[in-house]
């Protein structure tokens, strides 16, 4: 699968420890090769991010991403990237 990265989530990871990025970049490349693979918890999310899905990058990091068709192939838009509770506290609101 390609994947594709937002300018928030490239932004992001400029910020983060250097071994979240390591762990980003490990995971992305798991991902391209078997999206499923069970340690990426690869799973489908609810409110407020109906339609989208979320990987694990470490224990408490998460990437989201919209499965995009693009002619015959699938790109993985990644387009969130943040510890669990950034994502998903109270009140999140897709695109923060």
């Amino acid at each position: 699968m390609n994947v594709k990265l937002s300018p928030g989530v490239l932004k992001k990871l400029k910020k983060v420890d250097v071994r979240i990025r390591n762990s980003f970049k490990e995971r992305i490349l798991i991902f391209t090769k078997t999206p499923r693979d069970p340690q990426l918890n690869n799973h489908k999310l609810r409110e407020p991010y109906l339609g989208l899905r979320s990987i694990d990058i470490t224990n408490d990091y998460r990437a989201i991403y919209e499965e995009m068709p693009k002619g015959e192939e699938i790109i993985a838009y990644f387009s969130l990237f943040g510890t669990h509770e950034e994502l998903y506290r109270k009140g999140a609101k897709k695109g923060n």
